[in-house]
């Protein structure tokens, strides 16, 4: 397991050793719920994307169209 430094103040840190938590689970599911949230999003905006590129070549010929075409020309 690699491992991950974070500071943080004097404050937060007392008030932390106050509670009986694993403190290192708790950041680690943090930043895996950072994580999925993340590649969510990023789903999100693969899919936006795609679907734009969608509705802009509706009416277009499609590829197997334009390709056929070129090899029927070339004939």
């Amino acid at each position: 397991m690699a491992v991950f430094t974070v500071r943080i103040d004097e404050e937060t840190k007392r008030l932390m050793s106050g509670i009986d938590v694993n403190w290192s689970e708790v950041i680690r599911r943090a930043i895996r719920r950072r994580i999925e949230e993340e590649r969510r999003k990023n789903l999100a905006l693969a899919v936006l994307i795609n679907e734009e590129l969608r509705r802009k070549s509706r009416g277009e010929m499609k590829a197997e169209e334009i390709i056929r075409r070129f090899r029927d020309e070339r004939r």
